[in-house]
């Protein structure tokens, strides 16, 4: 992925600037992404990590510590989660940005399609050992239904967790962006992900991803 830096910086810069200044973010990430011709992948680095100052600061001011686990069950939104992870196994930081609503985002990850890797296995072990180490009531991780190799997934997920002796499950979602809202209506539970429209309908977020690179880094 080749991102030209000083471009992307003034056209993030621009895009807050218009964000501030309320615009809607479509038609400002238009404006900004013609005047600098940005590449789309550029333009994926701008539209994903870039927010205006009060959506960032409402956002994360949901952020909670990884210790806050303990003793309280965590919703796991699983793709999101997951493929970030497996960035972070294979090493591929160049990937990875702080944006800025405080959560760590997978530039190169898609999210319609999945296929079970190399990685997969080892990225759920990380992710669940790093749960199991913060003691949490019960895990549960929640898959898009629809999205290949989805319900293998699950599955592998739920032996892992037994063989962890850890308490929870893995659900298949046709909506989980939705299921997890829906659910965190009358609840406080922890909800891991750095999707923003989950990040903005529930009440604490943790971003795991941003401990296991500080861990490893």
């Amino acid at each position: 992925m080749l991102i030209r830096n000083n471009l992307v910086k003034d056209a993030a810069y621009d895009l807050r600037f218009l964000l501030n200044r309320n615009y809607k973010k479509k038609g400002a990430l238009a404006f900004v992404a013609n005047k600098y011709l940005l590449s789309l992948d550029e333009r994926n680095y701008v539209a994903r990590c870039v927010f205006s100052d009060s959506k960032s600061a409402f956002r994360k001011n949901k952020l909670v510590d990884l210790h806050e686990i303990d003793g309280n069950s965590i919703l796991v939104d699983g793709f999101n989660v997951l493929i970030t992870v497996e960035s972070i196994c294979r090493k591929d930081y160049e990937y990875l940005i702080l944006c800025d609503d405080g959560v760590i985002r997978d530039l190169n990850a898609v999210f319609g399609k999945y296929k079970i890797n190399e990685m997969t296995e080892i990225a759920l072990n990380t992710i669940l050992d790093l749960l199991k180490n913060n003691n949490p009531l019960k895990i549960d991780f929640f898959f898009d239904k629809q999205v290949s190799f989805s319900g293998k997934l699950a599955n592998l997920t739920e032996e892992i967790m037994d063989v962890k002796e850890l308490n929870g499950e893995a659900i298949l979602s046709k909506n989980v962006d939705f299921e997890i809202i829906k659910i965190m209506k009358d609840k406080n539970d922890i909800v891991a992900t750095s999707d923003g429209i989950i990040m903005d309908k529930v009440v604490r977020i943790v971003d795991l991803p941003f401990y296991l690179l500080k861990k490893i880094k």
